[in-house]
């Protein structure tokens, strides 16, 4: 026993990995790397879905808080239905580019009470039409006034542009 585990070379002596051996280890690497492999579609499909939410998150944001402040401005006509228009992931105004995915935006202002209005915001993209939505109730506050001194609902917006 002890002249086994006191022996540098091991059970072995100096004869080095066997053929068995290499094949065995060759054959787990391969495993391992089809693994890893089999694996990549999926997380290409998952890293462009949270590309789309992402950016349909932020816009969903930025356009809630716009229409929020326009509605709470007293100035302000606030027309109340369903209005849609696209936008593209990128950003860009002058029309999709390369690669650029259309991002759908409806916006529905409807009436609760006097002053008092719900607004919901909900962004589609390509293969998800349900897409991610957020309401919000919005009153009328005097502190958002502008210009200041205007009469109220002195000004007409296009909700279907903004």
């Amino acid at each position: 026993m002890c002249a086994f585990l006191c022996n540098k070379n091991g059970w072995r002596g100096n004869s080095g990995l066997s053929m068995i051996e290499v094949l065995i280890a060759l054959f787990l690497t391969m495993i391992g790397v089809m693994a890893l492999i089999s694996m990549q579609p999926q997380g290409w499909l998952l890293s462009g879905k949270s590309d789309y939410l992402g950016r349909a998150a932020e816009i969903l944001h930025k356009e809630l808080e716009t229409k929020e402040a326009l509605i709470m401005n007293p100035c302000n006509i606030v027309t109340v239905g369903t209005f849609n228009k696209n936008i593209f992931a990128s950003g860009s105004a002058g029309g999709a580019g390369a690669g650029d995915a259309t991002l759908s935006i409806q916006t529905t202002i409807t009436l609760i009470t006097t002053n008092t209005w719900r607004l919901t915001i909900r962004v589609t993209w390509p293969g998800n039409n349900a897409g991610i939505r957020e309401s919000l109730i919005v009153t009328r506050q005097e502190y958002f006034r502008s210009p200041a001194g205007c009469a109220d609902n002195s000004q007409a917006l296009n909700w279907g542009v903004l």
